[in-house]
């Protein structure tokens, strides 16, 4: 049975982007400083088609978030592109034409669109009827394996209000954002009943994994 898991860096005030995104910083002001951890790695390196990097206690944490992953679920806002109609040249992604996930992502909007199909086995396809619909989606084309929840924050609080999410794995960047996007919000006391699993110390940044219920 697949499992919706989320992984994602969040700044120790809580925020996973920073305020004022846009194609030039499309993790917000002083977003992409929540990620130093991981741009070192091998791990990170390997992703994007390029050899080298680190090796270190981050490693296997990302291996782990990896494995068995057979869909991606996402937000319009992290896929890119602004917001309103695609357009007549629609965005692509931030990625290029080889985008680092090789299956099918699920990328929620209000606008609807024809599948993106990209190299590596990478397929963007665009869902207007809701967290529900893309999480049933990614089952299917997830054939047993488990999915991804990547972000933004305005769709993992959506799942983590509505109880879908199995899994949380929570990288805490040594960062005080005091402002952008933050995970939780509008998650009320008691919403969640988590169970911690794992924590692991590392260069920059601490990983801690929860199970839900």
């Amino acid at each position: 049975m697949s499992n919706l898991r989320l992984s994602i860096t969040m700044s120790l005030d809580g925020y996973v982007a920073g305020p004022v995104q846009s194609e030039e910083n499309p993790l917000g002001v002083g977003g992409m400083e929540l990620h130093e951890w991981f741009f070192p790695l091998n791990a990170f390196r390997e992703m994007h088609g390029e050899q080298g990097g680190e090796t270190n206690a981050s490693s296997s944490v990302v291996d782990e978030r990896r494995a068995n992953i057979g869909a991606t679920i996402m937000g319009r806002n992290m896929f890119g592109g602004g917001t309103g109609p695609w357009g007549d040249d629609p965005w692509r992604g931030w990625w290029g034409e080889d985008p680092p996930y090789h299956h099918p992502v699920f990328v929620l909007t209000h606008h609807a669109r024809e599948p993106l199909e990209m190299n590596g086995g990478t397929t963007f396809h665009f869902v207007t009827d809701g967290i529900e619909s893309a999480l049933a989606q990614a089952k299917d084309a997830a054939q047993g394996q488990d999915i991804w929840l990547a972000g933004g924050a305005s769709s993992v609080n959506q799942y983590l209000a509505a109880g879908l999410v199995d899994e949380l794995d929570i990288s805490i960047a040594p960062l005080i954002m005091a402002a952008g996007e933050r995970l939780f919000e509008g998650l009320r006391r008691g919403d969640l009943k988590l169970t911690q699993i794992r924590a692991v110390d590392a260069p920059g940044v601490t990983h801690i994994k929860y199970q839900v219920g």
